[in-house]
């Protein structure tokens, strides 16, 4: 017997990994203070870039002797900034457990050709952080957004490491609590967990990444959008907001307004326990049916942001075509936008569970879940 459609419906759609959903009651005019057509080299143009980095750090808690840049080409800019300008020193090791991990591996092993050791793990585990050497140089993901799992503590980083730790945190900085004295490079970009717009990313370096740059100079030529140095000492202008290449200031514009509304739901704490819920409503839908697994196999290690799932039922041969088809009838009954599961990872649903996203409409999808997986059993039925 067919599930009837439910009479809820979510009031916002979009459950998309990126770029996600914009804040609560986000409106157009909310950019209406944004300098369009000035220079962001004028007075303007600094104030508002400056009142980015000072409200990020503000929110995340950043230690005052860090630096904070905004630099070009989103969170993988960041990445690769770091990635090329302060791999090479030293031995690196590569954590891998998704899709973006595996790219940092490639561009260090194959592009860069570091020596690296790396360490990979299946899609929902990750790599055992008391196996890896931290007098090397550690690159990996916080939080897993194609594979929906993540870093629970920073405990297995040792204070005293002789490395660098270089984490890519794009779907989880203002989501997830960061241990800052842990982390060396943090990056991440504005329309994750914000829902800001996309193709600006945040680069974070500690007092030891910044000696890094100063003391190493990479045995490879390095881009203009790359270089953080000047003279053997760090660019500072890079990090007061003078960013290296023309930054669009409406997406500043809607970045401040995201910050503005993280401020005032709570700040950090606000924004950490929203995801949670949004998690624990999946959670606990996924704990009443047995057709259905969070992809992390660990729960300690589950994310709260990007909530992979995968169906468990024996009668579905191709799981692939299964979880498209689901993931197709929510689109069409305009419940659940951009849900299904990332290209490189296993067949299911990834549902966003990010802070602009109210619990109430996680809470109102989870029964459509359950009729469009009904609908396709049928269906799967029928043919057979």
């Amino acid at each position: 017997m067919n599930t009837p459609q439910p009479a809820a419906r979510p009031a916002n759609s979009r459950f998309s990994s990126g770029p996600c959903a914009k804040i609560p009651q986000y409106s157009l005019d909310m950019l209406a203070d944004a300098p369009l057509g000035r220079s962001h080299r004028a007075a303007v143009g600094k104030a508002k870039l400056k009142a980015a980095i000072d409200q990020t750090r503000e929110i995340l808690g950043v230690p005052d002797d860090y630096r904070i840049g905004i630099v070009p080409a989103s969170d993988t800019g960041a990445v690769e900034m770091a990635l090329w300008s302060m791999l090479g020193a030293r031995k690196a090791t590569m954590l891998a457990w998704e899709s973006f991990g595996a790219g940092w591996v490639t561009d260090v092993v194959k592009q860069l050709k570091i020596d690296a050791e790396v360490k990979t793990a299946e899609y929902g585990e990750i790599v055992d952080f008391g196996t890896v050497d931290f007098d090397t140089d550690v690159v990996f993901t916080w939080n897993g957004t194609t594979s929906g799992v993540r870093v629970p503590n920073g405990e297995a980083i040792p204070a005293d490491r002789a490395g660098l730790t270089i984490c890519d945190a794009t779907s989880a900085a203002f989501a997830m609590d960061l241990p800052w004295d842990k982390l060396d490079v943090v990056t991440f970009s504005w329309q994750k967990v914000l829902g800001g717009e996309a193709a600006h990313g945040m680069l974070i370096l500690s007092p030891r990444a910044v000696e890094r740059l100063e003391s190493y100079t990479p045995a490879w030529p390095l881009p203009k959008i790359f270089r953080m140095t000047k003279g053997g000492k760090l660019n500072e202008g890079i990090f007061k907001g003078e960013t290296i290449n023309t930054p669009s200031m409406l997406a500043v514009e809607d970045y401040l307004v995201s910050l503005n509304w993280a401020k005032s739901i709570g700040g950090l704490a606000g924004l950490v326990q929203r995801a949670k819920d949004n998690a624990d409503a999946v959670a606990a839908f996924v704990a009443q049916h047995d057709w259905i697994e969070n992809l992390a196999v660990d729960p300690a290690t589950a994310s709260t942001t990007s909530v992979c799932l995968k169906f468990t039922d024996a009668r579905i041969a191709d799981g692939a075509a299964f979880a498209k088809a689901v993931a197709k009838r929510l689109e069409q009954e305009g419940v659940a936008l951009d849900a299904g599961s990332y290209r490189d990872a296993p067949p299911g649903l990834r549902i966003w569970c990010g802070s602009t996203v109210e619990t109430s409409d996680v809470k109102a999808l989870m029964p459509w879940i359950e009729w469009a997986f009904d609908a396709e059993i049928a269906a799967l039925t029928q043919a057979a």
